[in-house]
Parts: structure tokens; sequence; C-alpha cells
């Protein structure tokens, strides 16, 4: 299984000729190259930055065979297209394109009292990657690739160290990297990799990795 590496939280995992996209959003400037000829796209929670709405939508017109999983507010603003467009809730099992997706977790990590939560749901694919969104959630199955979130007004590194001790995968990928510089990447890697023993990479936009 291929792992491409977008702009922000949005990857791509490929294999056997199927495409899943997961979380292509406002932020990520090339999500549309990503969609382009994918099988289905997962998305994490409603949050722009995640979610494209116009993209999205327009994708489904453009692909008839396009499949969208997301959380119920993903679903009331793209309509059902004919059952293409289903919700995704914790506890969710199904297949797609050949991958195996679970959907593990409820709710957006907390930014502020003032602002309320969202729904946000993870997903294992082939029980060997999970992109979590927005949230710090330990699935209670094994993790090999762990897709981390290291920036955002909700994140904190001490808790990232804690959650990536809780998850214990065999490696970390950094996302929802946006608002660190070149340098925040390299420290965070440096303090994950000293206080959890485990590898982190860091991809930049286009880049690629095997599963």
């Amino acid at each position: 299984m291929k792992l491409t590496k977008f702009a922000h939280a949005c990857v791509t995992l490929e294999k056997g000729g199927a495409k899943i996209v997961l979380d292509p959003g406002t932020f990520t400037p090339d999500a549309k190259d990503a969609v382009d000829g994918a099988t289905a796209v997962l998305i994490t929670h409603e949050h722009f930055d995640h979610f494209d709405d116009t993209l999205v939508s327009a994708a489904l017109t453009a692909q008839p065979g396009l499949r969208v999983f997301g959380p119920p507010a993903v679903l009331d603003k793209l309509g059902e297209h004919g059952g293409r467009v289903r919700s995704a809730a914790l506890g969710d099992v199904f297949t797609v394109g050949g991958f195996a997706i679970e959907v593990h977790g409820e709710t957006h990590a907390a930014i502020h009292p003032d602002i309320p939560g969202v729904d946000n749901v993870g997903y294992v694919v082939d029980g060997k990657v999970f992109h979590p969104g927005d949230a710090y959630y330990v699935p209670e199955v094994p993790v090999d690739t762990l897709l981390l979130p290291t920036s955002g007004p909700w994140t904190k590194l001490g808790d990232a160290v804690e959650y990536v001790r809780a998850v214990k995968p065999r490696q970390v990928i950094q996302i929802h990297e946006l608002m660190l510089s070149e340098l925040g990447q390299q420290s965070t890697r440096t303090f994950l990799r000293n206080l959890t023993g485990v590898t982190e990479t860091i991809l930049g936009p286009g880049q690629s990795v095997e599963l």
C-alpha cells in the first residue's frame, strides 16, 4: 500500500489500482489532484481544512463511481447522491475498493469552551494506518503507522507524546503540520523520538512511502 502526503491533513492510499483520499480540505492546494480518479473519500470531520465540500461535491458529479464517507454533517452538506455518500460512526466496518476500513473515535478535540465541538471520526485502513482527524483518540486495535497531527489550535506537544505512547505504533508520520515552520516540524520530531522512541517521518507534499 502506497501512502502519498498532501499538504496539511490530506493523504492518499493506493493499492491494486484503487485509491482512497482522506481529508481533502481547503488548506490543501492540490486537493483536486488527490481526489481525481479516487475510489473513495474519507472525511474525519466537517471543518474546512479537512473537508472542502465544494470540491468533493464537484467530484461526486464528475466521477460517478466515487463514494464518500464521513460524520453526519458531511452527509448533510453533500446529500446522499444515490447512496454514494454515507455516514460513518464509531464501530462501523466496511470495505471500499479492496480497502478494509474501521471507524474509531467520536469527537473533535476541545479547542476552547466558547467553540462548539463537532463530530470527529478516525479511520484504520487495512489494519495498518490510522488517521485520527483532529483528536487524540486511542483505537482499541494495533496500529502500525499513526498519522499524527502536530499543529493546530487544539494540539499540544506533551499530549502528542502521551498519545503516541498510548497508541504504540511502529512509526509516526506527521500530518496537520501547516502551522509549523520547517524548524518546528524538525523540533517536534526530535521531541517525539526522544520521549517515545518511535520513528517519525516527515513527508513533504507529493512524497510517498510504502506501508
